[in-house]
């Protein structure tokens, strides 16, 4: 079933139009509809159909290859042999979807070669063991060697590849109709060659028209049913979770039960100069209510920070700075927004894959890009991208917890000290008397005017980073010096400069302005003692646990284009399609050359194909009697009956033509008798022939 003239070309533009690759779709077209006026042709086997759909599906697992490990996808011709620092998104969490969305534009192009070579072949179809598996392994079981048997079953794909044509024309960018009027107007002209005679031109047209009316309908209620269920904001449900929340931070104080109980793997660290920083920080907050720590962002805006050079991957977080130190951090991006663990005093970030890197005043580097980002982190000693104290929000403390603060300062004789002085005093208060601890047991109830934070420092001194960081902002605040609440995570399971760091290494501490050096300070009270109590619990399990884990993380490298390996998947398969190509447009030509040795070697592999009878049918042709194109032989020995002058063979040609037929045809053969019978009568036949003159027929 062959489609309508100019009907493949129509939809490689309309494909073109939707897709935005209107240049290539006019060139596929005009190649796909030349035939019709060139005459240029090949003589494709099942062999050449077989390697150039080999071509195709390596060319389309290449695409695939190339799309799924990218953070955009080959949505552009000129980034694809790009590296994955070129390629980044908007928005990472959709990722996976345009990547499949640009994989989908493709596929016109992938197979244009399969359509091509149907186009230009000398055959009607393209052999259907071509495209198909099972058939091509049924048909090779089902053929004995030597026999040279072939199915002959062709189908022509001229529709398959219009469909694909349409298929992708529809994953396209564009809005309104546009695309629903095309797509009627394709597949309209496609079913007026092939509509049935019998019906009224008038009826057939109704119907479609009835047909495309309830289809508008359909898309419509289709396209609202997207977008109500997009306003539902799903994926945002699922998958957008940040290790730290940049506008507040919920403190554990007062809950009952373990804190930090997950030793998932989060970050993963390499020291490229020097030790390792002790701390990540990923940001920090001025404002305490009780129970949350809290960054306004109408408050606190974040700074875009630009890409120097542009597509370089270099961000600089201060101009200036000099960083004496480096290291290399791995983390997870989950839902694509997510605040980077940076060491203290980070001026400079190298080889980050992100469509937007912005900085907050209180320390905290947001990025939107892939779900996994590889960078180097440049750092140093001075100064910081926090913002200078503002002593209203940097010295504010909530009326019901100065009580216990001014108790504790009064214990300590703080009053009037200098700030080396009273860091040094709280530190010594915090390390002598407090312990801690990862569980909270049930406390007794608050008594009156009395908080979890005041019960910590008056009663129980014990607790979990939170209460130290909190406790320790605060007494400083009292102290009229401008502190912060910083959060991030503690670097210190590793070796060989390579760390790990997992969800449960997540800490507080205290960010301290020092007014002698003009620069932020991280401070922290907890004792020392909470990373021997945070190794207590590693269990048996924990080897097989990072095992997995760094194989996740390296298919999520793989994933998300942080790695090149892309690209020497990319180069390795295009010798593979060069070869391929070379192979399908010389081997034509090579077994046209050796076609008639093949052919020679061929014949005398079909049974019965050496059968004397041959060498009677060649004399008698040669005695004028030749058999008649397409006649078959049982009509020609009939013939032969009534000419005089194969009269001397009239008993012998229908029992040698039985034993032929048997030798030739029958699954069983000929017996060894018989088959000496064949060649003896044939050999008596042929003398016959060389003493008997031919007879001269009269000339009327």
């Amino acid at each position: 079933m062959k489609p309508p003239p100019l009907l493949l070309g129509a939809a490689l533009l309309f494909w073109g139009w939707q897709s935005g690759f209107e240049a290539p779709a006019v060139a596929l077209a005009l190649a796909l509809e030349a035939p019709r006026w060139v005459k240029l042709r090949w003589d494709f086997s099942e062999a050449d159909f077989s390697r150039i759909w080999v071509f195709c599906t390596l060319l389309f697992f290449a695409t695939a290859i190339y799309a799924f490990t990218s953070n955009e996808g080959p949505s552009q011709f000129r980034n694809l042999f790009q590296s994955p620092n070129f390629l980044t998104q908007r928005n990472a969490g959709t990722a996976a979807t345009r990547t499949v969305v640009s994989l989908f534009r493709w596929l016109p192009m992938v197979f244009f070669l399969f359509a091509a070579a149907q186009r230009y072949s000398t055959n009607e179809g393209v052999p259907v063991e071509t495209v198909s598996l099972l058939l091509r392994w049924r048909w090779r079981r089902a053929r004995k060697p030597g026999t040279g048997a072939t199915s002959g079953q062709t189908v022509d794909i001229s529709y398959y590849y219009f469909g694909l044509c349409l298929f992708s024309a529809s994953v396209h960018a564009s809005e309104g109709t546009s695309f629903y009027w095309g797509l009627c107007g394709l597949v309209g002209w496609a079913l007026w060659a092939q509509r049935p005679r019998r019906y009224p031109v008038a009826v057939w047209l109704a119907c479609l028209g009835v047909a495309v009316g309830l289809g508008f309908i359909g898309q419509k209620g289709v396209a609202r049913l997207q977008g109500y269920l997009g306003n539902l904001n799903i994926g945002q449900g699922m998958f957008a979770h940040a290790r730290h929340d940049p506008t507040q931070s919920r403190t554990d104080l007062g809950k009952v039960g373990g804190i930090k109980a997950s030793a998932k793997i989060v970050i993963r660290l390499e020291a490229r100069e020097g030790a390792a920083p002790p701390l990540l920080r990923e940001t920090s907050y001025q404002r305490f209510n009780g129970s949350a720590w809290l960054a306004d962002l109408k408050d606190v805006d974040y700074i875009t920070v630009l890409e120097e050079p542009p597509n370089s991957g270099t961000y600089n977080l201060l101009r200036g700075k000099t960083n004496s130190l480096r290291v290399n951090i791995g983390c997870y991006l989950e839902g694509g927004v997510a605040l980077l663990p940076l060491p203290s005093g980070s001026g400079r970030l190298e080889g980050l894959s992100a469509s937007i890197v912005s900085r907050s005043p209180l320390g905290g580097v947001l990025e939107e890009g892939p779900g996994v980002v590889v960078f180097d982190a440049l750092y140093g000693p001075g100064a910081t991208i926090d913002s200078l104290p503002d002593r209203p929000h940097d010295l504010a403390v909530p009326p019901r917890e100065q009580r216990a603060l001014d108790q504790v300062i009064g214990q300590l004789d703080l009053k009037d000290k200098s700030q080396s002085a009273a860091l040094g005093a709280l530190n010594k208060f915090f390390s002598e008397n407090f312990s801690y601890s990862t569980y909270e047991p049930r406390a007794e109830r608050f008594k009156e005017d009395e908080t979890a934070l005041s019960q910590f420092l008056l009663r129980t001194r014990r607790g979990h980073c939170e209460y130290f960081a909190t406790a320790g902002v605060l007494l400083l605040r009292r102290l009229d010096i401008p502190a912060r609440y910083a959060v991030g995570y503690s670097v210190h399971e590793g070796s060989a400069g390579k760390f790990v760091v997992r969800q449960r290494d997540a800490h507080a501490w205290c960010l301290v302005w020092d007014e002698k050096r003009g620069a932020w300070r991280d401070i922290d009270f907890t004792p020392p003692a909470w990373l021997q109590a945070e190794a207590v619990r590693r269990g048996w399990f924990r080897s097989l646990s990072d095992l997995w884990s760094r194989a996740g993380f390296e298919l999520a490298k793989f994933r998300w284009g942080q790695t090149r390996l892309r690209q020497y998947l990319l180069w390795g398969v295009v010798p593979i399609l060069a070869v391929l190509l070379f192979q399908i447009i010389f081997y034509s030509r090579r077994r046209r050359r050796s076609g008639e040795i093949l052919s020679a070697r061929t014949a005398m592999n079909w049974p019965g194909l050496d059968s004397e009878f041959y060498r009677l049918e060649k004399a008698l042709a040669a005695r004028g009697l030749p058999r008649l194109p397409g006649e078959p032989l049982s009509a020609w020995v009939d013939r032969l009956a009534a000419d005089p002058r194969a009269s001397d063979l009239e008993d012998d040609l229908a029992e040698l033509l039985l034993l032929h037929y048997r030798y030739r045809f029958d699954p069983l053969g000929l017996s060894p008798d018989d088959r000496a019978v064949l060649r003896s009568k044939v050999t008596a036949s042929l003398g016959k022939l060389r003493s008997t003159p031919v007879p001269v027929r009269a000339h009327r």
